[in-house]
C-alpha cells in the first residue's frame, strides 16, 4: 500500500496555473453547489431560529398556520439537511472525485443537470412544506412528485460520480471516494425504501408500510440517513480537507481503509434504538442498542485519524481560522458519536427519550460536525474555484469561527441542562406514587433555556451572514493563484 501510495499525487494535482486547471477540471457545477450551499445554509439556519423564537415565545405566529412551529420545522431539518448540507456534499464530491482521480466529470451536461433538479426538489420543497403537504414521515417529509424527482437527480448524480471514477487517469482510488461513493449508494436505497407509496392524488399517497413496520422502516431510514449523509459523505470531507489545509498526509491510511468497512456495516444496523420502549419486539430494540454501542470504535477510529492527521502542523491552528473550523468540526463528531452511543443504552434513554437532551445531540452533530466540516471545507474549496489563493477576509473566517462556536456551546448546553431536567421532573413521584410535576410545569421550566437556545442559533446564522458576505467579496475581486502549489506525498 505505501509504494502504491508513494506514487501518486491523491490530494494536490500539479498544473500550471489556475487557468490550466480550469480547463482539466469542470468547475462550473460545483462552483454553482458552493453558491448554494451557503445560500441555503443562510435559509435553512433562519428558518432554525424562527422556530426556536417560537417556542420561547409562543404567540409569534399566532393564527398564521404557514408560519406555525409544525410546518416550518419539516422546511428547516429539509433546509439544513438536505439543502445545505446536501449542496455541500455534491459540490465537494464533484471537486475531490475529480481532483483525486485526475479526470473530468463524467457525462458532460449530466453534472449540471444534478445542480437544476436538486435546487427544483428544494425550491418544491419549500414550496409545499409549508402548505402542508406532506408524508408525515421524519426526514422524509417530502410528496411522491417531489420524491420521484428526487429519485431521477440522484441516478443522474450516481452516473455522474461512478462514471468520473470509471475514467480516473490512475489506478488507485483514494479513501474520500470509498466515503462519497458509499453515501450515494446508500441514500439511494433509503430513499426509494422509505420513500414507496400507492398515490391516490398529486399531493397524497399512501405508504406501503403501516404500524410497527413503518416505525421500524422510518428509523431504519431516518438513522441510516444520519449515518450515510450526515456522516459518511462529511468523513469523504475530513480525508480530504483537512490534509489539504494542514498540508499533513492522512495519519493512516491503512486505519482509513479499517474505519470505512466497519462503519459501513455497523451503521446499518443501529436504527432500532429510537424506538427503545414501544411496540417494536424486544430483540430488535437490543440489537439497535448493541450495534449503537460498537458503532462507538469505527467512529472514534475516524475521529482520531482526522485528529492526529495535524501531527506536526499543530502550530497552524493559531494562525489558520479554516483549520480551527475543520479540527473543530472533528471533536464535535467524536463527541456526538460518544453520546449517541450512550444515549442508545436502554437505561438512559429511558432518562433521555422525548426531552430536549435528544435536540441537544442532534445539534451538537449538525452544527458542530457538518456545519463546521461543511463550512470549513467550502473556505478552502471557493477561492480555488474562482481563482484566488485564499478567500477575502481571513478575519472574517477567523470571526465567524467563534461567532459559531460561541453559538453552539450555547446551544447544546441550553438543551442539555433543559433535558436532563425534563426527563427528572416527569419521572419524578410523591410518597403515594402520583406525578410530583405536571407536564405544564416541566415546559414552564424549560422556558428560560429555550431563550438561550434560540440566542445560540441567532448567533450561528450571524456567522452564516458573515460568510455570505466573505463569499461574495471573494467572487468580485477575483486574483490570480499561484502558479505551481507543491504535491504531498502520502504514506500509509
Amino acid at each position: 500500500m505505501a509504494a502504491v501510495l508513494d506514487q501518486l499525487d491523491h490530494v494536490q494535482t500539479r498544473t500550471g496555473g489556475a487557468q490550466d486547471t480550469q480547463n482539466i477540471y469542470n468547475y462550473r457545477v460545483p462552483k454553482l453547489f458552493a453558491y448554494a450551499t451557503v445560500l441555503w445554509g443562510v435559509v435553512g439556519m433562519f428558518l432554525g431560529v424562527w422556530i426556536a423564537a417560537q417556542l420561547a415565545f409562543p404567540t409569534l405566529a399566532e393564527g398564521i398556520s404557514w408560519l406555525s412551529f409544525g410546518r416550518l420545522r419539516p422546511l428547516h431539518t429539509n433546509a439544513v439537511i438536505f439543502a445545505f448540507g446536501g449542496n455541500a456534499l455534491l459540490a465537494t464530491s464533484y471537486y475531490v472525485v475529480q481532483r483525486t482521480c485526475h479526470a473530468r466529470l463524467f457525462g458532460g451536461g449530466l453534472a449540471e443537470f444534478t445542480f437544476w433538479g436538486y435546487q427544483a426538489v428544494i425550491v418544491l420543497a419549500a414550496i409545499t412544506l409549508p402548505m402542508g403537504l406532506t408524508s408525515s414521515h421524519e426526514y422524509a417529509e417530502l410528496i411522491w412528485p417531489i420524491d420521484l424527482l428526487l429519485a431521477v437527480v440522484w441516478v443522474a448524480y450516481a452516473v455522474v460520480f461512478f462514471g468520473t471514477l470509471y475514467k480516473r487517469k490512475i489506478e488507485h482510488i483514494y479513501v474520500a471516494n470509498w466515503f462519497y461513493g458509499a453515501f450515494i449508494l446508500t441514500v439511494a436505497l433509503l430513499h426509494i425504501v422509505r420513500s414507496a407509496a400507492i398515490p391516490v392524488s398529486l399531493t397524497q399517497a399512501y405508504p406501503v408500510y403501516a404500524g410497527v413496520q413503518d416505525a421500524m422502516v422510518q428509523w431504519w431510514y431516518g438513522h441510516n440517513a444520519v449515518g450515510f449523509f450526515l456522516t459518511a459523505g462529511f468523513l469523504g470531507m475530513m480525508y480530504y480537507f483537512i490534509p489539504k489545509q494542514a498540508e499533513r498526509p492522512v495519519f493512516s491510511y491503512r486505519l482509513s481503509i479499517v474505519h470505512f468497512w466497519a462503519l459501513i456495516f455497523t451503521y446499518m444496523w443501529a436504527g432500532p434504538h429510537h424506538l427503545h420502549y414501544t411496540a417494536l419486539p424486544d430483540w430488535t430494540q437490543s440489537l439497535g442498542m448493541v450495534f449503537s454501542l460498537i458503532l462507538l470504535a469505527p467512529s472514534w477510529g475516524g475521529m482520531i485519524n482526522g485528529i492526529m492527521t495535524m501531527s506536526g502542523a499543530w502550530h497552524k491552528l493559531r494562525n489558520d481560522p479554516i483549520l480551527k473550523f475543520l479540527i473543530v468540526s472533528v471533536s464535535f463528531y467524536g463527541m456526538s458519536t460518544f453520546e449517541g452511543p450512550m444515549m442508545a443504552i436502554k437505561t438512559v434513554n429511558a432518562l433521555s427519550h422525548y426531552t430536549d437532551w435528544t435536540i441537544g445531540h442532534v445539534h451538537s452533530g449538525a452544527l458542530g460536525w457538518v456545519g463546521f466540516i461543511s463550512i470549513g471545507s467550502l473556505y478552502y474549496l471557493i477561492p480555488r474555484l474562482v481563482g484566488r489563493t485564499s478567500m477575502f477576509s481571513t478575519k472574517a473566517i477567523e470571526l465567524h469561527f467563534w461567532i459559531a462556536t460561541i453559538g453552539i456551546v450555547l446551544y447544546i448546553a441550553a438543551m442539555w441542562i433543559s433535558g436532563v431536567m425534563q426527563g427528572l421532573m416527569w419521572r419524578a413521584l410523591n410518597e403515594d406514587g402520583s406525578l410530583t410535576y405536571s407536564f405544564v410545569e416541566s415546559v414552564k421550566a424549560s422556558m428560560p433555556y429555550y431563550v438561550i437556545r434560540m440566542t445560540g442559533g441567532v448567533l450561528y446564522l450571524s456567522g452564516m451572514l458573515v460568510m455570505a458576505w466573505n463569499v461574495v467579496m471573494t467572487v468580485r475581486n477575483p486574483q490570480p493563484v499561484n502558479a505551481s502549489i507543491p504535491a504531498i506525498a502520502h504514506h500509509a
